[in-house]
């Protein structure tokens, strides 16, 4: 036979091999994102699809993804497909796959024999070393491949000729919890999907140190699409309960704004998000009270944290020599940033609220979120501020500045975007913390009016000279006031339900914490560019 008409054949085999590969990895995508997707019940797993049952579907696509991995498998093995594999898949490969058929081994034993530990004990250890062996011994194209298929041939069989259905459902003997098949079927199939998508990318690139650098590719970055995935299902399924809450009452031209020089002009209208709370001329009630708390309290908690934590970095990392101290510093800083919320509430309560406001106020609600803030401002800029290179230092010395205009001018400007990060993340926790305001701030859950911190300010030639009745005062905030929605039992106003009033709080929520997150990031951006563009 000829080169021409020999490489010409290994080119079709090779394009055959990466067709099924790549058929394998889209059924797998498909089959991760329909589970997740009935997991949180945008499908109906009873819903037929073309006459087909959608859990029955997701146990022919697990079959399918089998019987694919194993042409490539065998064809690889039988020199039908070109690849370079590697004498085995490695004994990390071999634990997994050992672990995943031991699993199996114990269902069909306690769905056969019993829930006796000593009757599904020795089949799952029995199978778990038959796994083990499988993938370990033989050459990598067929270890990597016919374990992980015979596992989806048989799960996803047995789904798909109706073993597991919507109604089925599983008591383990060492569990009181049920396990439903609506749910155990497609959490089971999202991990079948991760296994096929590895091994799938692992035959594309014709396995070796390529293949595994693909499979290990496809499986984070499976991972992260779920996690990425997770959280846009949570947002959407909260925009989906409390948009129209949120939008009761709304008008684009309903409203009136008066304008210096021009009079009224029509503005947009929303209740719910300015009307207050309670109030009995209050037709549509809405969140203000909430929203001004929330944001007072992220003001305030940012006020007293930032400069703290930014001047405890730069004096630890610009000023004081490692060693024992700082050692003990960064041990406390950590431990503080791990600390429950809940104790820094308890601190406000037992040490802030009797030296301070005698009870409930939103000022010893900002010292207890700075407190929780404070440890991750330290974490992060002491960490960007150790990032900057030490040549800027040097040519700034070097030019005869000081030390201080040097950290003031060269140093911070460098790390003020990794330092904003900190200050982003740390905001976006405190800002949902609901279990420190019930102990130190919490007042009326739906007040009929909003802190009005800026009109309160009052001066005297007396200590301590400025006082402010609005800040020693409690008031509500949104998590503070979802979760009263939730606990109250019944919402003061007919117009909305516990449920109702409940969604639109967390839409609100959840719009204010990203709008945070938003003018963190411009301001990281900001700085960010100065510092590259100056």
């Amino acid at each position: 036979m000829s080169n021409v008409r020999r490489n010409h054949l290994v080119a079709g085999d090779s394009g055959t091999s990466t067709l099924v590969s790549r058929g394998v990895l889209a059924v797998s995508a498909l089959a991760f994102l329909a589970s997740w997707l009935v997991l949180f019940q945008w499908v109906d797993e009873t819903a037929p699809i073309a006459g087909v049952h959608v859990l029955k579907l997701l146990g022919v696509a697990l079959v399918a993804a089998g019987v694919g991995l194993t042409v490539v498998g065998v064809g690889s093995r039988l020199e039908y497909f070109e690849s370079t594999p590697s004498s085995t898949a490695g004994l990390p490969v071999g634990f997994v796959f050992g672990l995943l058929w031991a699993v199996v081994g114990g269902l069909v034993a306690t769905r056969l024999l019993g829930n006796a530990l000593a009757v599904w004990l020795p089949v799952a250890a029995a199978f778990g070393i038959v796994g083990l062996l499988v993938s370990v011994l033989p050459r990598e194209d067929v270890g990597s491949t016919l374990p992980v298929a015979a596992i989806l041939v048989l799960f996803g069989g047995y789904v798909a000729v109706g073993g597991i259905n919507a109604g089925w459902t599983w008591s383990p003997s060492w569990s009181s919890a049920v396990f439903p098949g609506s749910e155990l079927v497609p959490l089971l199939v999202v991990f079948g999907a991760l296994l096929s998508a590895w091994s799938a990318a692992k035959a594309r690139d014709g396995f070796g140190a390529e293949g595994r650098q693909a499979g290990a590719y496809y499986l984070v970055g499976s991972v992260v699409f779920a996690m990425l995935g997770v959280l846009a299902l949570l947002v959407a399924f909260i925009v989906k309960n409390g948009l129209e809450t949120m939008l009761t009452g709304t008008s684009l031209t309903g409203g009136h704004l008066t304008l210096p020089f021009v009079g009224s002009v029509p503005w947009a209208e929303f209740p719910f998000l300015l009307n207050q709370t309670g109030g009995l001329f209050v037709e549509v009630p809405g969140v203000l009270p909430a929203v001004m708390g929330t944001l007072w309290l992220v003001f305030g908690a940012v006020l007293f944290a930032v400069p703290l934590g930014i001047g405890a970095a730069v004096f630890l990392t610009e000023y004081a020599e490692r060693g024992r101290f700082t050692q003990v510093v960064e041990v406390a800083t950590n431990g503080l940033w791990s600390t429950p919320s809940i104790v820094f509430g308890l601190f406000g309560l037992a040490f802030l609220v009797p030296r301070i406001s005698g009870g409930n106020s939103i000022f010893v609600g900002q010292l207890v979120l700075g407190f929780m803030l404070l440890p991750l401002v330290l974490i992060t800029s002491r960490e960007a501020i150790l990032a900057v290179p030490d040549e800027h230092r040097n040519a700034s010395a070097a030019l005869g500045v000081t030390k201080w205009e040097t950290i003031r001018s060269v140093v911070l400007p460098a790390a003020m975007p990794g330092t904003i990060t900190g200050v982003i993340l740390g905001v976006g926790r405190i800002a949902g913390e609901t279990a420190p305001l019930l102990l130190v701030f919490g007042g009326s859950p739906y007040p009929s009016s909003y802190p009005n911190v800026l009109g309160s300010f009052q001066f005297s030639t007396q200590p301590p000279f400025v006082t402010n009745e609005a800040l020693l005062s409690p008031a509500s905030a949104l998590p503070y006031q979802l979760y009263s929605t939730i606990t109250a039992g019944v919402f003061p106003k007919e117009i909305f339900t516990n449920t109702e009033f409940g969604w639109g709080t967390a839409l609100v929520l959840l719009l204010v914490v990203l709008g945070l997150y938003a003018i963190g990031i411009g301001s990281r951006l900001y700085f960010r560019r100065k510092l590259h563009h100056e």
